[in-house]
């Protein structure tokens, strides 16, 4: 029975085999939690009877979505949340200040490859950058998978990816990614798993990058194929089933650029003409890394 990545590992960690559509309740590798939901998990575990995580060991908790706090209520919650962290006996933790979750998550070896982890925000897909199956759950979902260690799954069915060819100078997986939300839109995805072929051997923060942006497709998870973290059982079976197979030729491929107001409102830069820019913003969950920031100084030829 040919298995995609997504069912491989939801069958590996349920212990029997699943296919797309099946329901699963399986193990948690780990759990990420930052501090916009807090207050809502600590009240989910409450109701759950709860007052310890299954597992302090397998739990980060971030302080970044809203951080430094911006209101006195929202320092106060934090507040809350370093008590209950110290109170429960979690050493993944990180501040304000620090990072950002899913950057820290990945690059610090927190995400188990060929595991499950669920994180409380959508661009947890970014966990499949080292062959997990990320996946980002509400508030209750995560308080459950809190206390009791496990989740519920429906498995996902696929979606192949296959990038051919080399980039051109001035042309970057950003641009790579964004050409597949513009074939596949905001809802082409939905609830499926987006496996990647082509992309194992680059730099982790490219494969975040690639895997992060299934959010904006509507996926459940992205999984980046073949890379050297992966374990050797996960690779997905010739002959599996995928919802439908995407091939770009990235030797072809001009630099993108989302047009507002929609993320799959995507053209290539050339086509959008000059606009006037009065901000410009480096960081996010996909990009604002180190070596996105040289990449942006301008030409001093376009200085007016």
């Amino acid at each position: 029975m040919p298995l995609t990545l997504a069912e491989k590992i939801i069958s590996k960690q349920a212990g029997r085999a699943v296919r797309a559509g099946d329901l699963a309740i399986v193990p948690i590798s780990r759990v990420m939690v930052h501090d916009s939901v807090i207050d809502a998990v600590m009240a989910g575990l409450a109701e759950l009877g709860r007052d310890r995580v299954w597992d302090a060991s397998k739990v980060g908790v971030f302080v970044d979505h809203a951080a430094p706090a911006p209101t006195p209520v929202v320092a106060d919650s934090h507040r809350v949340l370093r008590e209950w962290v110290r109170a429960q006996g979690i050493e993944t933790f990180y501040d304000a200040g620090e990072g950002v979750c899913h950057q820290i998550m990945v690059e610090e070896g927190y995400c188990e490859p060929g595991g499950i982890i669920v994180g409380s925000d959508s661009h947890s897909n970014s966990y499949g950058a080292v062959g997990a199956f990320g996946a980002g759950m509400g508030a209750t979902d995560i308080a459950v998978a809190l206390g009791l260690g496990r989740t519920w799954l429906r498995v996902p069915e696929s979606i192949k990816v296959t990038f051919t060819g080399g980039l051109r100078r001035g042309v970057t997986w950003k641009d790579a990614i964004m050409r597949v939300v513009r074939e596949l839109g905001t809802d082409g995805a939905r609830y499926a798993c987006v496996e990647f072929h082509g992309a194992g051997d680059l730099p982790q923060g490219d494969r975040i990058t690639i895997a992060g942006m299934t959010t904006e497709m509507g996926a459940k998870a992205g999984i980046v194929a073949g890379t050297p973290e992966a374990p050797a059982w996960l690779t997905a079976d010739p002959g599996a089933s995928y919802l439908r197979e995407v091939t770009v030729d990235l030797s072809t491929l001009e630099p993108q650029i989302a047009i507002p107001p929609r993320v799959d409102q995507v053209s290539d830069v050339g086509e959008a003409g000059r606009v006037a820019v009065d901000v410009v913003f480096l960081g996010s969950c996909t990009n604002g890394r180190p070596g996105d920031l040289p990449a942006a100084e301008p030409d001093p030829a376009d200085r007016e």
